[in-house]
């Protein structure tokens, strides 16, 4: 079970602490709002309103005992600057700060930020590139070159074997998982391939809109 920090309750908080409650991590979050604080509660283990720019509350709360600080503040860029630093000057074993553009990713990277997210970067990249191609149904980002695309089994590939089309070799990507009838199944030599099953490739762009 990980101990989580959750600085921001705003609805990123909430979506996070959502996800990671029933993962069953142990959650505390803070906000300088009571409202957000009560918001969030239902997804929490405990909760405190507070300022999270300033060091004596922060001491408080025993900040090198979490296993993962996640800073989710969006409405003021200086005080999550000032608590991404402040976290790693009270002991942080890990922080991660949202972003909302590129300058302020830099920022909190050089000032404690072990990683920073960028939802909305994120959510547009991979909307763009599914709407771009009717063959792609989705994308997973890994980094700047390198992603999981999910893709329809194109024509050409019906009723072959992933030996004979020797994906990696001809196209440089790594077949990954076969979904076939909602399941995914890990892809083996023999597998033949139907127009109507999906696959998950690790590759860049480029060599996507190659293959397809």
């Amino acid at each position: 079970m990980k101990s989580v920090l959750i600085i921001g309750a705003g609805q990123f908080g909430i979506h996070i602490a959502n996800r990671m409650s029933q993962l069953r991590c142990e959650i505390m979050a803070v906000d300088s709002e009571e409202e957000r604080i009560n918001t969030i509660l239902p997804f929490v283990t405990n909760a405190q309103i507070g300022d999270s720019t300033n060091a004596d509350f922060m001491r408080s709360l025993g900040i090198p005992d979490f296993d993962v600080c996640i800073v989710t503040i969006s409405d003021s860029f200086q005080d999550s600057l000032e608590t991404t630093a402040l976290l790693k000057d009270l002991g942080a074993q890990k922080v991660i700060s949202r972003a909302q553009n590129d300058v302020q990713e830099k920022f909190l990277l050089r000032n404690g930020a072990d990683e920073t997210v960028y939802p909305e970067k994120q959510t547009a990249i991979r909307l763009a590139t599914k709407e771009a191609s009717d063959d792609i149904l989705d994308v997973f980002q890994l980094d700047r070159d390198l992603n999981i695309y999910e893709v329809r089994v194109p024509k050409a590939w019906n009723n072959k074997t992933l030996a004979e089309l020797d994906i990696r070799k001809k196209h440089n990507l790594n077949v990954i998982a076969v979904r076939t009838k909602d399941q995914l199944i890990l892809p083996m030599p023999d597998m033949v391939l139907s127009t109507d099953d999906a696959m998950l490739l690790l590759g860049n762009i480029k060599d996507i809109q190659k293959a397809f």
